[in-house]
């Protein structure tokens, strides 16, 4: 059961809330207390096709607020209906009057919509009606004789113009994209010029341009469009201006750009104060500007119905809780917030921020890029023509990669930051901070922008390591047998290898057992090192062959050492494999060689004990009196050898058979010594001219005195005459306690059987 109590008597508004409860009819009335309401939500599991409901969103008193509007709306519309038109027509005027002031929307009307492009799209209807005559007549006909035409930005809301042209019933030619600046100005501005141009093309067309949607900060990147010579142009040629975007909330604020407050003059907006105040199903808000109410209501921005004015209960509540201090504190304190992440990430090398221009604006948005040497500098600016494509490509997409695994990695670690990962098209994959649309639900404030940049900081030497690497990575693995490079540019990581086994066709596409078989092993193998770097086996590579995925790594890892490692690593398991399918083979060959000979023995053993010893009465009264001497004859099977042995030698003179010296496994030649707790893959210290105060220096002494150790006894053994293995040693080398003669000649005996097998 999940309960949500709400009381009245903690909000400063109860007072008010609870009379109108009170001129509800008695029918209508609910029964419960006006100063307490409990609305509890019993969930049942045994219950088929419910829900169980485990953790909702803390909305806080301010979300109950408008929570509970639509619940009063319920019970308000039972009421008489010349009481309930003149509270709908009291709601309806009082939010509208208070929207108009606090975003300075003067003489204004409002729409209230649950989508928040329904109100566009009545918009739309209003100026066809408005610039056609003849359309309540004439319908299509009117519109075919001169097509409308409705200029979006490039950088609109994706799915904005087929949603209107869906919703209005016109064809996709009625829209007209208008390009951005490219050469001038911000690359997410519309350009003014230009458009001008589209619509005195589309005059001399015989067009009617009827509508233009500008935006007062992008859904992208918070572009504001130059709105003021927007308004001239429009004015010019007659057409409707509509603004919207997330900037339209500072327009409550004391001090607002000339951009943003150019949109006060505009034909019509759309609000959200939803997410701008944190409040939960509160509706959208259109402000326009019409003086005929019949076009209105035949457009769907007005209606008689008082179940479509009750839509304003919730924002009205909402706003009489918020109050005007209220409101505009939460959306300063976004616009701050903003602020402060901008100003911190200027002073953070490596990092590009996109809206420097636009210092109002209370979206952030920024990325990692590096110059390498011999790159293109700027991965963001347009490449010379002199550069490859594909170079350019592949460091484009490598640069992205690295910035998508960023924001994954901020996410994380700040939650409540509602930091966004998005792909622009010019400057790649991206990182948003919009505080806005996000803070008030999160409940964000200044620390937690504190700690994003914090965690910034932190990533940049493992972004800026791993890109360098990747290049002597690369060249590594192209310079190793066995090994092939594989290029990703889309793997956030130091790169991407493969090893190519005896079997294996580089030409071909199809499926590789073995292949698989020893890169599974070599993943399992690197995964239990215990280093730093992370191993993954990647998705498939050209449909069917598998590689190896290497990730981020520090400053200190080992290039040629991890290299080195995996060569060897996977040339054992393929050995390894190898040696374990041959001895299969020579298994199944020994144990067919077995039957045989078994069959053999049986067969001469009849003849040799004749046929009489085979009947079952007499046979066991014959050997009663004339006992079948019989040796035992067995076979035992040598791995080594891969060969049948007779067993004689272990039943009649008690003695093991010498066989063959088994082979060496197959071993690594990593010899490289590491400080004790130093971890696979990273560079010795030795050399290093910073050493950080906890790291260990008699970890480096003891190291030394070891290959000193190392060094003298080798010395030692190359200083010492060569003796014969029998001959006894000096009197004056024996220490305390010396084996005497016999025990020596059995050393000597000894060595002398080890060095022709370890030279085999």
């Amino acid at each position: 059961m999940l309960a949500l109590n709400l009381e009245f008597k903690s909000w400063p508004r109860a007072s008010m809330v609870a009379q109108m409860i009170k001129n509800l009819p008695q029918c209508s009335r609910p029964r419960f207390n006006p100063r307490l309401l409990c609305a509890s939500l019993f969930l049942d599991a045994s219950v088929p096709g419910l829900l169980i409901v485990e953790k909702i969103q803390n909305i806080g008193e301010q979300g109950h607020i408008s929570l509970l509007g639509h619940s009063l709306g319920a019970y308000i519309s039972t009421l008489d209906k010349e009481k309930l038109r003149k509270l709908t027509t009291r709601i309806l005027s009082d939010t509208t009057l208070w929207l108009c002031r606090i975003f300075r929307y003067e003489n204004g009307c409002a729409y209230f919509h649950e989508e928040e492009r329904e109100g566009l799209a009545k918009i739309c209807r209003l100026a066809i009606h408005s610039r056609y005559e003849d359309f309540v007549v004439d319908g299509f006909n009117v519109l075919y004789n001169r097509k409308p035409v409705i200029y979006l930005s490039a950088a609109a809301r994706p799915g904005l113009g087929q949603y209107l042209c869906n919703q209005l019933g016109l064809p996709f030619p009625c829209l007209c994209r208008v390009p951005c600046n490219t050469v001038f100005g911000s690359q997410h501005q519309m350009d003014v010029a230009f458009l001008e141009k589209l619509i005195k093309d589309d005059i001399e067309r015989g067009k009617l341009p009827l509508l233009l949607v500008a935006n007062a900060g992008t859904a992208a990147v918070g572009h504001t469009d130059k709105i003021g010579r927007l308004k001239e142009l429009c004015e010019q040629y007659g057409i409707w201006l509509h603004v919207e975007g997330v900037n339209l909330a500072t327009l409550a604020l004391g001090y607002v750009s000339s951009s943003v407050l150019a949109a006060t003059k505009c034909d019509s907006m759309v609000l959200t104060p939803g997410p701008w105040l944190g409040l939960p199903a509160v509706p959208a808000v259109t402000l326009y500007k019409h003086d005929d109410p019949a076009l209105t209501l035949v457009s769907g921005l007005t209606s008689n119905k008082p179940a479509d004015k009750l839509r304003a209960l919730p924002l009205w509540l909402s706003l009489q809780y918020l109050g005007l201090d209220g409101i505009v504190e939460r959306i300063k304190h976004a616009c701050q917030l903003s602020q402060r992440l901008q100003e911190s990430l200027k002073k953070v090398n490596h990092i590009k921020i996109l809206v420097e221009d636009e210092l109002s604006s209370p979206v952030v948005v920024f990325r990692f890029f590096q110059e390498l040497p011999g790159s293109d500098p700027g991965i963001n600016a347009t490449p010379a023509p002199s550069a490859a494509p594909s170079a350019v490509g592949r460091e484009r997409h490598s640069c992205d990669a690295l910035n998508r695994w960023l924001g994954e990695q901020l996410k994380q670690l700040v939650p409540v930051s509602g930091l966004t990962v998005m792909d622009l098209e010019v400057e790649g994959t991206c990182m948003r901070f919009s505080p806005l649309m996000t803070a008030a639900v999160l409940g964000t404030r200044g620390e937690d922008v504190d700690q994003l940049v914090a965690c910034v900081q932190s990533k940049l030497p493992v972004l800026t390591c791993t890109l360098q690497l990747r290049e002597e990575f690369k060249q590594e693995v192209m310079a190793t047998t066995g090994l092939l490079y594989v290029d990703d540019p889309n793997w956030p990581g130091i790169g991407v290898v493969r090893y190519e086994h005896a079997n294996d066709d580089k030409n071909s596409l199809k499926l590789d057992p073995e292949g698989e078989k020893i890169h599974a092993g070599l993943l399992k193998k690197l995964n239990e090192l215990e280093s730093d770097l992370t191993f993954k086996m990647g998705p498939e590579y050209k449909s069917m062959k598998s590689c190896i995925y290497i990730g981020m790594a520090s400053d200190d890892i080992d290039v040629s050492e991890l290299v080195e490692t995996i060569a060897v690593t996977a040339r054992e398991i393929e050995e390894n494999s190898r040696l374990l399918e041959n001895m299969t083979e020579v298994v199944r060959k020994g144990i067919q060689e077995a039957q045989v000979q078994l069959q053999k023995a049986n067969e001469e053993r009849l003849l040799e004990e004749g046929v009489l010893r085979q009947i079952p009465v007499v046979g066991s009264v014959l050997n009663w009196f004339s006992p079948v001497q019989a040796s035992q004859k067995g076979r035992t099977f040598n791995l080594t050898a891969g060969s049948l042995e007779s067993t004689e030698h272990t039943y009649v003179y008690k003695v093991q058979g010498s066989g063959v010296t088994p082979p060496q496994t197959p071993t690594g030649t990593r010899t490289k010594q590491r400080l004790p707790g130093q971890k696979p893959f990273r560079r010795s210290l030795r050399g290093s001219d910073a050493i950080s105060e906890t790291s260990s220096v008699s970890h480096i002494e003891d190291l030394e005195k070891m290959e000193q150790l190392s060094g003298g006894q080798e010395a030692s053994k190359a200083n010492s005459p060569e003796r014969h293995p029998g001959a006894p040693a000096p009197p004056e080398a024996e220490p305390p306690g010396a084996p005497q003669d016999g025990a020596q000649g059995l050393q000597d005996d000894h060595l002398q059987v080890e060095e022709p097998e370890s030279l085999r």
